[in-house]
């Protein structure tokens, strides 16, 4: 496998993107990764003073953060080729449990995060036509869960934001997948990484049960991140890489079940649907 592709990965301190970062070192490719704190990445991926790789300490939401971040890896290594949007973190709640700034911090970080990366890598990118883009969804980003609104509301934007973005940057040589992941054996489900509304409100029962659920889900999930890590290099070496892939088992039978759901209602509202057009 040729390994002179250079990696850009955000939030790559734990979870797919660490064990990306780590796998990617270990094949041979160079790797900026970025974190909050450089010396907690640094750390986690134990990589010393590697030359392969450049520990990043960014602030996503901040666009300046960002944009030296980018520059730093391109005055590096020359190039970039790949970037992976990876930092993000879950929230639970119902909506009127969760404050507007629980609710904003999540966008922040799981989409203006992932936006900012675009917009400062881009420039690069389109300079030497040619390049990938993965961002990281979720599989409640297409068939989300009670109690996990929010969540799911940012996941979906970043399908939606990766759909379109594959269409605009197409003719500029760089290709695009949003991956929806299923539940992996990472921090994920960890305090670290999972986050609930400060406000609890008794009425949501079924709400605070499904995140019980996912509280007792947490070391035996299925997907194994290794794995992960190895379908995303795969991807950055394939010619025609999709724009939407579901990872994991759970997540294959989530979105087979929604995709039935989808078709059922279509049906049913068909003539609804269809009654709305001018009557020529």
């Amino acid at each position: 496998m040729k390994t002179d592709k250079i990696w850009y990965v955000t939030g790559a301190s734990k979870g797919l993107g660490l064990a990306l970062v780590k796998k990617l070192l270990a094949t041979g490719y160079k790797v900026a990764a970025t974190s909050r704190n450089a010396a907690t990445l640094s750390e986690a991926v134990g990589a010393g003073n590697s030359e392969n790789f450049l520990p990043l300490e960014v602030d996503l939401v901040d666009e300046q953060s960002v944009a030296e971040s980018i520059r730093r890896t391109q005055e590096v290594y020359g190039k970039i080729d790949v970037i992976v949007n990876n930092a993000g973190y879950g929230i639970g709640g119902a909506i009127e449990e969760l404050s507007q700034e629980e609710i904003s911090e999540a966008f922040n970080i799981n989409v203006f995060g992932t936006i900012n990366v675009i917009k400062y890598a881009m420039p690069y990118l389109r300079a030497q036509r040619s390049g990938y883009i993965i961002n990281i969804s979720s599989i409640a980003g297409f068939a989300p869960a009670t109690g996990w609104s929010i969540y799911a509301a940012a996941k979906h934007a970043i399908i939606g934001l990766s759909e379109s973005l594959a269409d605009d940057v197409r003719q500029l040589g760089t290709k695009v997948t949003a991956i929806a992941p299923g539940a992996f054996r990472t921090q994920f489900l960890t305090k670290e990484s999972l986050v609930f509304a400060e406000n609890s409100i008794e009425d949501y029962e079924e709400v605070h049960a499904s995140h019980d659920k996912f509280h007792k889900m947490n070391g035996n999930q299925l997907g194994d991140p290794e794995k992960a890590a190895e379908v995303m290099i795969h991807l950055a070496e394939s010619d025609n890489p999709p724009v939407r892939l579901y990872l994991g088992s759970d997540a294959y039978r989530r979105a087979s079940a929604k995709l039935g759901t989808l078709t059922q209602m279509l049906e049913d509202w068909k003539d609804t649907t269809l009654s709305t057009d001018f009557q020529e």
